[in-house]
This record gives structure tokens, C-alpha cells and sequence, in this order.
């Protein structure tokens, strides 16, 4: 799909076929080639070349080693990390120059329900959350060798039952925010970048005011420049929003916005202007504009996609 940077309009370039159900994707550091995750059998990751009218090109289909809930790339693109919720393991694979993904070289047995699996900014720690462990893994990484080492100590625990699931770095890189599944609230944690650990230093709620069903957070977002965070609530099919205070990056209240029905995930346009949620059960797409002094959302449409959207990457293309 292409948004109009000035109208925030949707509109529909091409449907792209695969050959399993696709949901996490994840795109390379220099926005060449997507990576989406097939989580029917045979579990799966496809690669597709990115061409400057926003096309996609398949490359190729590569095994993978379980159903993976999410994926992402090293800060050099030679690495692809992929979780399993469902396997309690995560992996490590080569990506060629041509965006081909070779067989796991490493497969790390996990706690419950491996979520999500980022690099730090600097590309030297590893960090998985493990939701049915209420716990994130910290670990060394060697950007060389692929090598993949726990950390001192080699975890930031959670309280029982909160459900670490997705998690965000903050762009000055010494901040780490983590959106809790199970228990309703949101963590910010100070990240040592000398040492590749996090330390828990506030706790928010992440569900609406007078909310009374069962919490089922989704995904968390910083807008480029720093300033303000969003994250979705499922059950409320809500988008809460956040400023972010000054360097140590505590967080502030602002506002809760409707969205479509289980926002299970959303995405930032790199200027900071577009917030794009999907709705699981609307089976659809809401552009809401971001205003840049406030943060506050105002939602501009909504587009049909197609059954069951579970993931947004937005790629900018010349």
C-alpha cells in the first residue's frame, strides 16, 4: 500500500502471494529486502527484494526452526533473530548480500512463550522477552561471529503474570520500554549501554480509564524525534498515548484514542506524522495523524486490507 505523506491517504499498490499465513515482518537496515514470518507449515521465513515504487519482488523461502512470533535484524543486516511463542526458543540465521536466509546456525531454548528479539542500538546486546516467563533475556552479541552469549545477570524479571511482550528502544538509545500483555501496565527501563542491562525505573498503566475487561496489550511505539510513545490495548481496541520527559525518559500521561477492533499491531511513519493501526477483528487499517507539539491522534480513515491484518512496517522508497 502507498500513504500519501500530505493526505494520509491509503491506497493499494499490489497483493503480494505466499505460501503460509504471514504475520511478523521486519525489514533490512538499508530498506532493501522484507522479511516476513510464515507461521503455518512448513514454518518459514520469505524474503522479498523492496523496488522504489514500493513492489515487492519474492527472493526466496528459507526453513526456520519453529512458528516465529516475531523477527527482526541486527544493526549490519547480517543476521536475522526470529522468537517463538509457541516453541520457547529463539534463533539466529545469515542473511546473504542477495537477501537470501540461510538454516538457523543457532537455536537458544527460552521460558515460556519467546515474544519479541531486538539488538541495541549499538549492535553488542541481544534482548527477548519471554512472556510466560515474565522475564526479557540479556545478552551478549558478537556482530562478527553471530555469536549469541547470556549476559551478567542474564535476565530483568518481571512481576508474576505480567506478560512481557513487545518492547521498544527509545532514539537517544539509553531507554528501553516494554508494553506488559497480561497485566495492563508499561515499564520504562534505563538501558546501561556500557553493560547491556536494563533496570526497571517507572511503571504506567497501558489501559483506559474505568477499564474493567482483562487487559490483552499489543505493541509499543516511540515517534522518531523522541517526544511521545503510543501503545494498543486489544480488549478496548485502544491506542493510549504518552509524553516522553526529558532525557531519562519518564513517561506522562496524555490520552486514550479508539482504533480499529484489536489493534494487535501498529507502526510510525519515519517524519513522525502517521500512526497506521490494524484491527484483527475489522479487518482493516486506521490512519490516525500525530500532532507534533501534542501528540494527540485524530483519525483520518479507515482502509479494508484484507482478513486478519497482524502486523505494519512502513518503508520509505525513491
Amino acid at each position: 500500500m502507498k500513504l500519501d505523506e500530505d493526505t494520509g491517504k491509503l491506497s493499494s499498490i499490489e497483493d503480494v502471494p505466499v505460501t503460509g499465513t504471514v504475520m511478523p515482518l521486519t525489514v533490512s537496515p538499508d530498506r532493501k529486502y522484507l522479511f516476513a514470518s510464515l507461521r503455518s507449515k512448513p514454518y518459514s521465513v520469505a524474503s522479498f527484494r523492496i523496488e522504489g515504487d514500493g513492489r515487492l519482488t519474492p527472493v526466496a523461502t528459507s526453513p526456520l526452526p519453529e512458528s516465529m512470533a516475531n523477527l527482526s535484524t541486527d544493526q549490519t543486516g547480517h543476521f536475522l533473530f526470529a522468537a517463538s511463542y509457541g516453541g520457547n526458543l529463539i534463533s539466529e540465521s545469515r542473511i546473504a548480500p542477495d537477501g537470501v536466509v540461510a538454516p538457523a546456525n543457532l537455536v537458544i531454548p527460552t521460558k515460556p512463550k519467546a515474544h519479541a528479539i531486538k539488538t541495541d542500538p549499538s549492535n553488542r546486546w541481544l534482548f527477548a522477552t519471554n512472556l510466560g516467563g515474565d522475564i526479557v533475556m540479556q545478552c551478549r552479541f558478537d556482530a562478527k561471529t553471530g555469536a549469541i552469549t547470556p549476559n551478567d545477570p542474564p535476565t530483568l524479571d518481571f512481576p508474576s503474570k505480567a506478560g512481557p511482550r513487545h518492547f521498544v528502544f527509545h532514539p537517544n538509545g539509553r531507554v528501553v520500554y516494554v508494553v506488559d500483555e497480561l497485566d495492563g501496565k508499561l515499564e520504562m527501563a534505563a538501558f546501561d549501554p556500557e553493560r547491556g542491562t536494563l533496570a526497571i525505573r517507572q511503571t504506567v498503566s497501558v489501559v483506559p480509564a474505568g477499564f474493567s475487561g482483562t487487559p490483552w496489550a499489543a505493541d509499543i511505539h516511540t515517534t522518531p524525534d523522541g517526544r511521545f510513545l503510543y501503545a494498543s490495548e486489544r480488549t478496548s481496541s485502544t491506542l493510549l498515548a504518552y509524553r516522553i520527559d526529558g532525557p531519562d525518559g519518564r513517561l506522562s500521561t496524555l490520552g486514550e484514542y479508539a482504533t480499529e477492533k484489536q489493534p494487535r499491531a501498529f507502526a510510525i511513519d519515519s517524519p513522525g506524522r502517521y500512526l497506521l493501526s490494524a484491527g484483527q477483528l475489522s479487518n482493516a487499517v486506521s490512519v490516525h495523524r500525530i500532532d507534533p507539539q501534542t501528540g494527540q491522534l485524530t483519525r483520518l480513515g479507515s482502509t479494508l486490507v484484507g482478513k486478519n491484518p497482524s502486523w505494519v512496517e512502513i518503508v520509505d522508497v525513491k
